[in-house]
């Protein structure tokens, strides 16, 4: 496989990543200030947006009312 081949497969990687996190930012709870400053972070500064957004970003939990809490 040729150099240009593998950075234009990452590239595409790396887009759907893109567009995937900005999906699940947008779906989150949160206020919406906090979630347009997380998808200008991942659209303008892409791979390091996108982990820091994996490591510090808005999260999805489920809440299922019928489980029993933990410390209870």
């Amino acid at each position: 496989m040729q150099i240009e081949t593998i950075w234009i497969v990452l590239t595409a990687v790396l887009l759907l990543v893109e567009l995937w996190a900005i999906n699940r930012v947008r779906k989150a709870q949160g206020k919406s200030s906090n979630k347009l400053l997380w998808i200008v972070v991942i659209v303008f500064v892409p791979l390091i947006g996108v982990i820091a957004w994996a490591v510090a970003g808005p999260k999805h939990t489920e809440h299922n009312p019928q489980a029993p809490q933990a410390g209870q």
